[in-house]
């Protein structure tokens, strides 16, 4: 997808989308960057690729949307988090088909508000998913630490959880804020329109601001903050003598463990690429070669899969939802 301005729609190919040697600046006016066209393999499947991520995401996580609100039995910490997490990944397919229109138009025909909801929706996915991993794992971090230190848990209701939540998405709103005012709609040399974030001179530096800015707040904070409290557990746990009845978990704590930890690592598989893509993209001028443009927009498609991933390890790893699943799907 050719990109006019800065910043491409939504989280498009991040290392093509950079400001590199293939890239064309006229006295910095946002409207005279062009990038590479596409690959015409990429224009046949990338369209494909997207489509199924979106239906197998809006099955899945309105699948897990709707057993957790329904089943009185999924009514737990963690459950809260991972409704919020599913209700992040369902808002970002419900969008995902207009950035599929736009990549088969070759253009933007929708107009700017909906250009702003989209783009707005789009880094609200990026940061939301990083923020609930961040406040699941810090969840777990301290059950698990309670247990091993045979320590009760009463400040952990579904209350606290659910206010918690509430204080997710109004960081993560904040945090988005930006990209929203920055959000328009364009038309390059050739009258083509496209969706993007347009930036004020210099552009250039706006530009790497903002992908410092995703790439700190989207992930530095959030993961860092994680590998801190999981080396911080494994330290107390090796300094804990613990008495023989306490060096277990019990067996449901232990699952929840298992369910978040894999929620947790496959969020990292996805999203890693991404953002040490942008890392790439801030520090060096790649060649915008077919290899090079066919891995960036495969990066892409990898944290796209993320919004659709969820709902496989609940069915895998949660025999709860499984079960509610099973009650609340079954024909009379």
């Amino acid at each position: 997808m050719t990109a006019a301005g800065l910043e491409p729609n939504s989280r498009e190919a991040p290392v093509v989308a950079s400001v590199g040697t293939d890239l064309s600046w006229d006295n910095g006016s946002r409207h005279n960057v062009t990038v590479p066209e596409p690959l015409p393999v990429l224009y046949v499947l990338l369209p494909v690729v997207y489509s199924v991520i979106c239906a197998v995401g809006l099955v899945g996580n309105t699948a897990v949307i709707y057993v957790i609100l329904r089943a009185p039995k999924m009514k737990s910490v963690t459950h809260v988090f991972l409704l919020n997490l599913a209700i992040a990944d369902e808002l970002f397919a419900l969008v995902l088909p207009v950035s599929v229109a736009e990549h088969l138009l070759q253009g933007w025909p929708f107009g700017e508000p909906l250009c702003k909801v989209v783009l707005a929706i789009d880094h609200c996915n990026i940061f939301s998913s990083a923020y609930f991993l961040a406040v699941l794992s810090l969840d777990r971090y301290l059950v698990v630490l309670a247990s091993a230190q045979s320590r009760r848990t009463p400040w952990r209701t579904v209350r606290a959880a659910k206010v918690a939540s509430l204080c997710v998405w109004l960081g993560v709103t904040i945090m988005v804020l930006p990209f929203l005012s920055f959000a328009r709609v364009y038309s390059n040399e050739l009258q083509v329109t496209s969706c993007g974030l347009s930036f004020p001179r210099p552009e250039r530096a706006w530009f790497k601001a903002s992908r410092i800015y995703t790439l700190v707040l989207g992930f530095a904070v959030p993961m860092g903050t994680l590998g801190v409290l999981y080396g911080d557990l494994l330290r107390r746990l090796r300094a804990l003598h613990l008495p023989s009845g306490a060096k277990a978990l019990d067996r449901a704590r232990r699952k929840g463990t298992v369910l978040v930890l894999a929620v947790l690592a496959v969020g990292l598989l996805c999203w890693t690429p991404f953002h040490l893509a942008s890392v790439v993209a801030l520090t060096t001028d790649l060649p915008q070669t077919p290899l090079v443009i066919g891995i960036s927009y495969g990066i892409t498609g990898l944290s796209y899969a993320s919004s659709c991933l969820n709902p496989f390890l609940y069915a895998f790893l949660d025999t709860s939802f499984r079960r509610n699943f099973h009650a609340s799907f079954r024909c009379p």
